[in-house]
């Protein structure tokens, strides 16, 4: 047995040593490019629409430059509000190049559409010019522009006013029919089938990701096909349309088409063989009484006292966008400490259904929708009292966000005041006065855990002896977390009975994987002791596995660990454990204070002296340590989006991306290959740990029998 336990370390030292990255760079350029001028007239001032499509992936952060000829005249005060059709997170104009670094994502295949507004002017001589175009991660390629005599006339030229906009509703955020035209045609021109109407619209938020043609009418025939870029739907002309001398085009509700969240004045266009029509100006409201989808919605609290217990209810409605199966929807509370570290699914209801998973990071909980969920816009929120969600601390108007796929609402304040109004339990017998700790200060290094009963395997009762609290502790409200290592049993309840606080039964009892979390009932001051007794009722059992073991303490109002004691188990004497002495293996450095830790074959994971449960346990493949997606997400904090066919980790403008059974990955743009493919084990993806701790910053370390990752 001892050799056994000796070749573990070592085969996982090695595994974390191995890191058998080969890069494989690629070239790509962008396909399909159309650049056209809004005023094609030598010497004019005008907006150039730009038009491509993706070979390669571009991320946020990535840049797309556009060159113009030296003839033209390019601003440097170009900035972003100056580009229309994507997200921008700023510009640049070097010499006659405008330099875009986007601020979302596109993937290879994707049509990028948008307009530089404003700063381009046309060469002073008639003639034909190249506008080229590139990428970050592809190489240019070039569209020819022709400029016209000064004050020609242009088929390019757009002719303001041309056309009414017609909507359902005028309120802000609604999903709204769209009526657009009649639309005359300049010269001679006629629809011709197949040929394509481009409309653009003032926000890319309007449009879904996608538009069925039997949502959308050219002269009352449906559409023959319809695509979605950006800001911009391309529509085919269906050949009931062909020869008409004029459009009008109708966009049914059931389009998806939103109307912008802001209240402000627009403009649509419309551009059709070269020529661009702009609509009258119509505006939006913002406080729309007939709106279907509101930026705000209303809060209701079961209890608004500072700091109580609280369940949270509320409406809300996404507009275009839908929740749906096993889709994510974020709330964001107002601080992380209203958010305990471990929740419950089943206390989170998303239209009067369980969320199939609830994950917290700091402030955020992120739900998944059940199986089965019916996919809408119009979601019903229930946070019930179970999930231990408390009010903020400080009286004041807060306010609560909620995301769905991409779409942020925010509610209306609501107030917090007052003192909790918890209900207060029976009355306890036999309260005991707390003792002072003397006069020499706060020193738990005398604070200790007992077990009353040692043996494998059996129920046991804990008595916690804490010295001296650093803060108070408020009744019903505060609470005591008491930490047990993996290998003990904790239930998933514990009746407040079977545990006193200074011989007074608590309040209430909290499990959260391995963590029990004790609200007393009567109010602890600073710097007095509090004794802590489990009873053996509470059916918390000892490890099968004869060793020592670190049960720690905790209080939620002070930062850290308070102090931790090392129990035995299966050990002849119980009351006195022997420490355990460290192997020659472990390091003599200290574990750095932010890491994460956890053992190979153990589902968890301990992160600031407290244990989260991992849904599959970290294994050794060969030589190389495999952890599930989750511990990247709730360990490290990383962006982390996983599915049954693929994953992507995220650290700032990093993106690691893995697929299923697969033995490539993606660091950015570049192809590498992993040492053994990615797997799904019930229905957690497993990933090579160091594939992505190497590529986003972070060390890894091992400290027998632990693995710790930090930053």
């Amino acid at each position: 047995m001892e050799k056994s336990k000796k070749a573990l370390p070592i085969v996982l030292a090695s595994a974390l040593a191995a890191t058998p990255f080969v890069a494989v760079p690629q070239a790509y350029a962008i396909e399909k490019l159309d650049v056209s001028a809004d005023n094609d007239g030598a010497g004019k001032e005008s907006e150039y629409d730009i038009k491509f499509t993706l070979e390669e992936d571009l991320d946020s952060g990535d840049t797309i430059t556009v060159e113009f000829d030296d003839d033209f005249d390019v601003d440097k005060k170009i900035s972003k509000k100056d580009i229309s059709g994507i997200d921008v997170k700023r510009v640049e104009v070097d010499g006659n190049e405008v330099i875009i670094t986007v601020d979302e994502d596109f993937d290879e295949g994707d049509k990028i559409s948008f307009t530089i507004k404003n700063g381009i002017t046309n060469p002073d001589d008639k003639g034909t010019y190249d506008v080229s175009v590139e990428t970050e991660n592809e190489s240019s390629d070039k569209d020819k522009v022709e400029i016209k005599k000064s004050g020609s006339s242009s088929n390019n030229s757009k002719s303001k006013n041309d056309y009414s906009v017609t909507l359902s509703s005028k309120a802000a955020g609604d999903k709204v029919s769209l009526k657009l035209g009649k639309i005359s045609l300049k010269g001679s021109d006629e629809l011709e089938t197949n040929s394509t109407i481009t409309v653009t619209f003032p926000e890319k938020g309007m449009l879904p990701s996608s538009i069925d043609e039997d949502d959308v009418k050219v002269n009352g025939t449906k559409a023959k096909s319809v695509s979605v870029s950006g800001s911009s739907v391309d529509i085919k002309i269906p050949s009931g349309a062909d020869s008409d001398d004029y459009i009008t085009l109708e966009f049914d509700k059931a389009a998806g088409i939103e109307n912008p969240s802001s209240g402000d004045k627009y403009v649509i266009k419309v551009k059709y063989d070269g020529t661009t029509y702009e609509s009258d100006t119509f505006e939006i409201t913002k406080n729309g009484s007939s709106s279907n989808a509101s930026d705000s919605f209303t809060v209701n609290l079961s209890d608004p006292g500072v700091g109580a217990r609280t369940s949270y209810t509320f409406d809300a409605d996404f507009g275009s966008k839908e929740l749906k199966e096993d889709g994510e929807l974020i709330l964001e509370f107002p601080s992380s400490d209203m958010v305990p570290g471990i929740l419950t699914a089943s206390d989170f209801l998303i239209n009067g259904k369980a969320a199939r998973k609830a994950t917290a990071i700091g402030n955020r909980v992120a739900l998944v929708a059940p199986t089965g969920f019916k996919a809408t816009s119009k979601v019903k929120v229930e946070v019930t009292y179970g999930a231990w969600i408390s009010n903020p601390k400080t009286a004041g108007s807060y306010t609560l966000k909620a995301t769905v796929s991409g779409r942020t609402l925010e509610s209306k304040s609501f107030s917090i005041g007052g003192s909790s109004v918890t209900p207060t339990p029976t009355n306890p017998t036999n309260p005991t006065t707390p003792v002072p700790v003397p006069n020499t200060g706060i020193n738990n290094s005398t604070a200790t855990i007992a077990l009353t009963q040692n043996a494998l395997g059996k129920q046991t009762g804990v008595n916690v002896a804490i010295k001296g609290l650093g803060v108070g502790l408020q009744k019903q409200r505060d609470f005591i977390e008491i930490v047990f290592p993996v290998g003990y049993k904790v239930p998933a309840y514990i009746a407040p009975a079977n545990i006193s606080v200074n011989g007074v039964g608590a309040n209430f009892v909290a499990v959260r994987g391995q963590n029990v979390l004790i609200y007393p009932s009567q109010d602890i001051p600073a710097a007095t002791v509090a004794n802590i007794a489990i009873n053996p009722a509470a059916n918390i059992v000892n490890p099968a596995v004869k060793n020592t073991y670190s049960i720690s303490v905790f209080t939620s109002e002070e930062r850290g660990l308070l102090f931790a004691r090392a129990v035995g188990v299966g050990m002849p004497s119980p009351a006195q454990p022997k420490p355990a002495t460290p192997t020659p293996q472990q390091p003599s450095t200290a574990i750095p204070a932010n890491s994460a830790s956890f053992k190979v074959n153990t589902a968890s994971f301990t992160l600031h002296g407290k244990t989260y449960p991992l849904a599959v346990a970290p294994y050794i493949e060969g030589n190389t340590t495999m952890v599930p997606a989750q511990f990247f997400k709730e360990a490290l904090a990383l962006t982390t989006q996983w599915n049954n066919t693929s994953v992507a980790v995220i650290s700032g403008t990093k993106v690691v991306k893995f697929t299923v059974g697969s033995k490539t990955a993606k660091v950015g743009k570049t192809d590498i290959q992993l040492p053994t493919p990615v797997v799904l084990k019930n229905g957690m993806p497993m990933i090579p740990i160091r594939t992505v701790t190497d590529n986003l910053g972070y060390k890894v370390g091992w400290a027998a029998p632990s693995v710790y990752v930090y930053k």
